[in-house]
């Protein structure tokens, strides 16, 4: 049917703004993508998409036309899909991309697990601590933390997380225990990629914006020196909690601790979700539920 010839073509270019990135995404070459959506406004008598060596944008109708296109698109995924669903077992690629260090704790063991539930699918999985674009880097999900900011992607809640307060009881012996958020002003704090901490107070949020003694963007480097007394930090639990546990380090003003944070798993809003991608993020979701029962 030649009036479908171009449709896939023209959506890619559409959303990624690049007829060399569309040629990236859909495995063909840029020739290819410029002749098939020249062919298709030729037939429909109409300029889609604007040319310049800059860049790449939509005509008026051109973008009425790709808002259409792309319910037709994510028509035809959902019945490519349920075809692939009805054979019970999934397969292909899943791109995946997460925080470096909750990866390698919790995601990556869990695909792992899931990669021997269902050996015909192949994952691509990229740590980064960067907020990589999905659209542009082909990816079919990503794993983010804390308080959202993009609306522009759809969320589904995978667990949640909790922030501490803590230091050794080394330090606290030397420098005291802070009884209020303002005290933090006079200790030693050791501070993150963000640059102020979260509190809670009869129901209140506050942010305290701490002078930092030291500075990392590791929580783990952060994790070593809070053991070792050189002061006072906050961190999310699967930092902390091992060591919260066995004393060595001790939680401080737990009538501010601020509420806890969600774990999500990120996909374009307009994107049909694969089976495999959703079964993936619902062994994800059952997985991270379990994980502190596997840690004790």
């Amino acid at each position: 049917m030649k009036e479908w010839q171009g449709i896939s073509e023209f959506v890619a270019v559409a959303e990624l703004g690049s007829f060399s990135k569309a040629a990236k995404v859909l495995a063909i070459s840029v020739a290819q993508v410029s002749r098939t959506v020249l062919q298709l406004e030729q037939r429909l008598n109409c300029k889609l998409v604007l040319r310049t060596t800059r860049q790449v944008r939509l005509t008026e109708q051109g973008t009425l036309y790709y808002q259409h296109c792309r319910a037709l698109v994510n028509g035809l995924q959902q019945a490519n899909q349920l075809l692939t669903s009805l054979q019970h077992e999934p397969s292909g690629a899943i791109k995946i991309t997460a925080p470096v260090y909750y990866g390698e704790q919790f995601i990556a063991p869990l695909l792992h697990e899931f990669l021997l539930r269902y050996p015909k699918v192949q994952v691509d999985l990229q740590l980064t601590n960067d907020q990589l674009d999905l659209v542009q880097g082909g990816f079919d999900c990503a794993i983010r933390l804390g308080n959202l900011t993009d609306s522009s992607l759809q969320a589904k809640a995978l667990g949640k997380r909790t922030l501490y307060l803590c230091a050794s009881p080394d330090y606290l012996q030397k420098f005291g225990t802070p009884a209020t958020v303002a005290e933090l002003h006079q200790h030693r704090c050791l501070v993150g990629s963000v640059d102020f901490w979260r509190f809670e107070q009869q129901g209140q949020k506050l942010q305290f914006k701490p002078q930092p003694y030291l500075r990392c963007n590791s929580g783990v480097a952060l994790t070593d020196a809070v053991l070792k007394g050189l002061g006072i930090t906050q961190l999310p639990d699967y930092y902390l909690k091992p060591f919260l546990e066995d004393g060595r380090l001790v939680a401080l003003l737990p009538e501010q601790q601020p509420s806890d944070e969600g774990i999500w798993a990120l996909y374009p809003l307009n994107r049909h979700l694969p089976v495999k991608v959703r079964l993936l993020l619902d062994w994800l979701q059952q997985g991270l539920e379990s994980f502190p029962k596997r840690t004790g």
